[in-house]
C-alpha cells in the first residue's frame, strides 16, 4: 500500500457480480454521450505529499459529476417496453442529473426523487437536463425517504428504477473511470483515491483496477457522519445508519449498496476505508477554489480531504477524483465556517457581563487580544438583573492563539464559557 490505511476497515473476501469485461462493454456503450474527463497533475498537492498527484476532473461533465456514467450505462440496455413505461430514479442531486440528461437523449419520460433539503442548484440542473421529460418530486429529510418514495412509484404504476449506486449496470458504467485513467496515465497509479457513498463508483473502480491493474491499491473515504460502507464491512452486511450528518449531501447515504458492499468485500487487501470530518472537507474545498480554481461540491473533495490526511509514499503516483462540482454558491457562508471551526479558528463563547457602564471596554481591552476579531455578538439586556448573558463569536489570527485568550479570561472578573463543537447548546446557537 501506498498510505497508511490503519483508520481503515479492511474486506473480506466474497463474490462480487461485476467484471472488468463487464466495464469494458460500458465505456463503448456510453462513448458517444459521456465526456472523457482530463486527467491532470496538480503542482501543489504533489509538493504537498512528495507524490506524483493526479485528479480526475469528474466535475468537468456536462452534469458535473460522474454520476451520468452509469445512469447513460443502464438505460442504454432498457428494452423499448422498459423506456415506454417510464423510469424513476432517486438520487440527492448528482445522479438525477445523469438520468434526467439520458431521458432528454432517449426522449424518456423519467421521475426523479430528491430529498427535500436537496440544494435549489442541484434542482435547478436537474430540470434544466431534462426538461420535459422529467418529473422532479421533494420528498423527506433524507436520501433513504427519498429512495423509499422512489420504489413506491415503481410498485404502483409499474416504471423502470434507475439505481443511483446498488445495480450492475450503474456500476460498470461508474467503473469506466478507472479504465479511463490508466488509459490516460504513463504508468499505473500506486493509490487510487475515491469518495463513497452508496459505493458504486467505488466498486466499479476497484473492480476494474483489480483485473486490469497489478499494484494499485484502492482509499474509499466516507464523510465522518455518513460511514455507511465502513458499518457495512465492520458488521458483515449493510446495515442502517441511526443518524447521517446531511452537510455532505452527495455521500450522506445511511445504507450502502448491497451489490458495491460484495464487490468490496472481494477485493480483499487491495482496498480500504477511511473517514474525514466534515470541517476538513470544507477546508479543502475552499483550497480547491482559491489555489487551483476548481469549484467542487463537499463530495467532490472527499479525495482531497483525504489525501492530505494520509501517509503518502513519497515518489507514488495517486490519482484522486474530483468527483463533482455541483456547489450551491449560497452555502458558502457555511463551508467557511465550518472550515474556520475545523482549523481551530473560530471560536463561541458565553459571556457573563455585568449590567454595568464599562463592561464590554473591559472585555474588548482585557480579555480580546490583538489579533481577536469579533464576528458575532447577540446580547438583550435583561430588567431586575446583575448580569447579562451574550453570544460572542471570535476568530483568532493563529490557533495557537486560543490558550492566550483563554488565559486572559480565567483572569478575567467577566464570566465566560466556551462553547464546544458538537455540544447541544453549541449546535442550537449556531
Amino acid at each position: 500500500m501506498t498510505a497508511d490505511l490503519s483508520k481503515g476497515s479492511r474486506v473480506s473476501p466474497l463474490a462480487a457480480p461485476l467484471t472488468a469485461a463487464d466495464i469494458d462493454e460500458a465505456a463503448d456503450r456510453i462513448s458517444g454521450v459521456v465526456t472523457r474527463s482530463p486527467l491532470q497533475f496538480n503542482e501543489r498537492l504533489s509538493e504537498a505529499t512528495g507524490a506524483n498527484v493526479y485528479l480526475k476532473r469528474e466535475d468537468l461533465q456536462a452534469v458535473r459529476s460522474y454520476k451520468a456514467r452509469g445512469a447513460f450505462n443502464l438505460m442504454a440496455q432498457l428494452s423499448a417496453e422498459e423506456l415506454a413505461a417510464g423510469v424513476v430514479c432517486s438520487s440527492a442531486g448528482n445522479h438525477a442529473q445523469g438520468f434526467a440528461m439520458a431521458c432528454r437523449s432517449m426522449r424518456t419520460h423519467g421521475r426523479v426523487y430528491v430529498p427535500a433539503k436537496t440544494p435549489k442548484q442541484k434542482r435547478d440542473r436537474i430540470r434544466y437536463h431534462g426538461r420535459e421529460f422529467i418529473e422532479l418530486i421533494a420528498v423527506g429529510s433524507t436520501y433513504d425517504l427519498a429512495a423509499a418514495a422512489a420504489l413506491d412509484d415503481v410498485a404502483r404504476t409499474g416504471a423502470t428504477l434507475v439505481p443511483p449506486y446498488d445495480d450492475v449496470r450503474t456500476m460498470a458504467g461508474q467503473g469506466t473511470i478507472a479504465a479511463e485513467l490508466l488509459e490516460q496515465l504513463d504508468g499505473e497509479p500506486d493509490l487510487v483515491i475515491v469518495p463513497v457513498g452508496g459505493g458504486g463508483c467505488i466498486a466499479g473502480i476497484t473492480t476494474y483496477l483489480a483485473e486490469r491493474a497489478s499494484g494499485t491499491s484502492v482509499l474509499g473515504v466516507e464523510p465522518a457522519g455518513a460511514a455507511s460502507m465502513i458499518a457495512a464491512l465492520a458488521a458483515g452486511e449493510p446495515v442502517t445508519l441511526e443518524h447521517v450528518d446531511q452537510f455532505v449531501d452527495g455521500a450522506a447515504v445511511a445504507r450502502a449498496g448491497a451489490l458495491p458492499y460484495a464487490a468490496l468485500a472481494a477485493a480483499g487487501d487491495m482496498v480500504a476505508l477511511t473517514t474525514v470530518d466534515e470541517g476538513a472537507v470544507c477546508t479543502a474545498m475552499l483550497d480547491l477554489y482559491q489555489n487551483d480554481g476548481i469549484i467542487a461540491e463537499p463530495a467532490g473533495a472527499l479525495s482531497v480531504t483525504a489525501l492530505l490526511e494520509a501517509d503518502i509514499e513519497p515518489g507514488s503516483t495517486v490519482v484522486c477524483l474530483i468527483s463533482g462540482g455541483n456547489n450551491d454558491v449560497s452555502r458558502y457562508n457555511e463551508v467557511v465556517e465550518r472550515s474556520l471551526v475545523h482549523l481551530g479558528l473560530k471560536h463561541y463563547f458565553l459571556v457573563d457581563f455585568p449590567q454595568e457602564p464599562g463592561a464590554l471596554r473591559r472585555f474588548l481591552d482585557e480579555v480580546l487580544g490583538p489579533g481577536d476579531d469579533i464576528t458575532l455578538f447577540e446580547y438583550v439586556k435583561r430588567n431586575n438583573r446583575e448580569t447579562g448573558e451574550a453570544l460572542c463569536g471570535v476568530e483568532l489570527s493563529a490557533a495557537t492563539d486560543l490558550e492566550g485568550l483563554l488565559a486572559r479570561m480565567r483572569d478575567s472578573d467577566i464570566h465566560v464559557e466556551l462553547l464546544e463543537p458538537g455540544s447541544p447548546t453549541y449546535r442550537y446557537l449556531t
